[in-house]
Parts: structure tokens; sequence; C-alpha cells
């Protein structure tokens, strides 16, 4: 079992760049992935992705790759027929103006756009040899971070399917003793009315027209097979977050319908019990992947 959240990080320096990489993710119903890369490496996104999606199931997951250059293949190329065609222009503002032109600065020119270009070379192949083993070194850290607060969160599911259970057994060993009580209450009030006269065969009818309004028995049956269902996600699926929260929910409706049919207060409390102990549950599901 995985926990949806986790963090890494890892750093490594080059003789041409120092190369970083974080991840951290929360919570999320499905997988949500971003990587925030370099512009310039922004066709390496792909590939990473696909890397990260093998590993990851579910979780909003931010990773942040970060280049910060030491050397760097700087090109700076100077177009002088820009540079040309703005002197001109500047010159005419300046006739215009009665300014004198000696005074008109070289910066005023070389900072207009397009008359000096800096193109660098990047190596996108050189910048994902070093990017790659950390991503991969940073995300296998990830994941076991995850798996850690993973065994935790199953220790915590596990107590609370005990507690769970234990309330699902308390329900089954009650419901002879309900329909016991149900046949006691109705032959004492037939009995208090009509003493010995009482008509047995009305007594059991009467009994079992309760039994039928207020028996538990199907929903106790179908309760307990929830309850398998969740220890076996638990135990046996390592991605049960979704399949968790579905099943919380079936479990949920028969401990409701238990709940309306109650007529004792040592089952009312149970059931407050059992629905506590099944929130907790849902609510942690929510959690693992």
């Amino acid at each position: 079992m995985t926990s949806m959240t986790g963090y890494a990080y890892k750093e490594e320096s080059f003789e041409s760049a120092i190369v970083s990489v974080e991840i951290k993710s929360v919570n999320s119903r499905f997988l949500d992935l971003t990587i925030n890369l370099p512009p310039f490496l922004n066709q390496l996104e792909s590939s990473f992705r696909s890397l990260v999606t093998q590993k990851v199931v579910r979780g909003k997951v931010d990773i942040y790759i970060r280049i910060k250059e030491i050397e760097t293949e700087t090109e700076v190329i100077a177009d002088s027929l820009a540079a040309k065609s703005y002197q001109d222009a500047i010159k005419k503002v300046a006739e215009a103006c009665g300014y004198p032109l000696e005074e008109i600065p070289l910066s005023l020119i070389i900072n207009q756009p397009g008359v000096l270009n800096v193109n660098r070379n990047y190596d996108i192949e050189k910048y994902n040899k070093m990017i790659l083993p950390i991503l991969t070194s940073a995300l296998e850290t990830f994941i076991e971070d995850r798996k850690r607060e993973g065994e935790n969160l199953k220790a915590d599911l596990l107590e609370k399917l005990s507690i769970l259970q234990e309330c699902a057994d308390f329900f089954k060993e009650w419901q002879p003793k309900m329909e016991e009580i149900f046949k006691e209450n109705i032959t004492r009030r037939f009995n208090e009315l009509l003493g010995e006269s009482a008509d047995q065969n009305r007594i059991m009818t009467e009994t079992a027209a309760l039994l039928v309004k207020y028996t538990i028995n199907e929903e106790i049956v179908r309760l307990h097979s929830h309850l398998k269902a969740i220890k076996a996600e638990i135990e046996n699926n390592p991605y049960p977050g979704k399949k968790l929260d579905f099943i919380c929910q079936e479990a949920n409706r028969e401990i409701n319908t238990i709940g309306s049919k109650n007529q004792f207060a040592e089952v009312g409390a149970m059931v407050v019990k059992a629905k506590d102990s099944l929130e907790n549950i849902r609510e942690q599901s929510k959690n693992v992947e």
C-alpha cells in the first residue's frame, strides 16, 4: 500500500551545471502530474512524464527540474543593417528636434530590439543524460517515502477494520437474541390482555410479522461480505484507494439499514461505533493510491 503524499530531493554538480530534482505530492482522485522544466528543455517533458506514470498511479504530483549553468556556449550576433536603420531614424528625429547629433550615445542604438542577438547552444541530449539518473534516483526515493507512509496507513486501516469486524460480529450474535426478545414481549402483552386464553398461533403470527419488519440477517450477511472485501483490498491490492471508497459506501448502506431497523439500545451503540470506524476507513482510503 502506498500513500499519496511524499517528497524527495536530489542534486548533483557537473562541470557545466548544477542539476536538482524536487518531487512532492498530495492527495488527488486521479493522477495530476506537473513537470516544471527550463523552457529550453521542454522537448524532454514527454519522456520524463512517461517515466513517472509507469510508477505513480494517483496523487497531485509536482516535479521541479532546475538547471544552474556554470558554463554555457553563448554566441552574440550583431545585425549591422538593423543598427544602421535605427541610427538613421534616430538622426532624423534628433535633427527635427534640434538635438546635437554628436550627443546620441551608441548604447541607444545597441539597446534597440534585434541589434544584438544572443544565441545559446544547448545540447539537449547532454542535459538529458545529466537529468535522467537524478530524476530516476529522486523518483525511487519519492516512492519509498510514499510506501513508508503507506505502511502506517495500512496499520491504521486494519485497526479500524478490526473494530468494525467486532461490531459486525456483535450484530450477528444479537440477531437471535432480538428474535427471542420480540417473542417474549409479544407473549407478555398477549398474556397481560388475555391471560391463559392467549392464542399461541396468534402470538407466533405477530412475532413473525415483527421479524419480517425488523430482522437484520440479510444486512449482517452483506456487511460481513463487504468487510472481507475491504480486508482483501488492504492486504492484496497495491492500489486499493478507489475500490476501498466504493466498498465503504456499500458497507455504510448496510449499517444504516441496521440502524433504521434497530429497536435496542445495545445495538444502537454498536451502530454508532461501526459508522465511526467505517468513516475513518473511508477517509483514510482517500490518502492511498
